[in-house]
């Protein structure tokens, strides 16, 4: 069984930082995609940053700029360093990932992990 477990969340002050960390653990061949979203209060689900298995990346212009994500395949584990944090970053941040068992690609969400930027 696969599973991704997010850690780094918690409180932190506007303008302050956070370093977001997604684990992939168990029966892994390889892994694809992977990315960061977040679900703000009462709100939808957003997609945040996005990363291939070579390196390419993407952002959300709401986030462009403040954070970078990053991965290291050879510990089968994803980043998200935020700065510049606001307000409205408040969320539950989710990774999400294209993980192979064997030949088939499986789509894993992790369980989330609480940011919350206040004074």
């Amino acid at each position: 069984q696969v599973q991704l477990v997010e850690s780094g969340g918690g409180l932190v002050q506007p303008g302050g930082s956070l370093r977001l960390s997604c684990a992939a653990s168990g029966s892994i061949f390889s892994i694809d995609n992977m990315g960061w979203y977040r679900q703000p209060p009462g709100e939808a689900r957003e997609w945040v940053a996005l990363i291939t298995r070579n390196g390419l990346t993407n952002h959300a212009d709401s986030v462009k700029g403040r954070f970078t994500i990053s991965r290291d395949n050879a510990k089968n584990t994803m980043y998200l360093q935020m700065s510049s944090l606001k307000p409205e970053d408040t969320a539950v941040y989710y990774c999400n990932a294209g993980i192979a068992s064997g030949t088939t690609l499986h789509n894993y969400w992790g369980q989330g992990t609480q940011v919350t930027v206040s004074s």
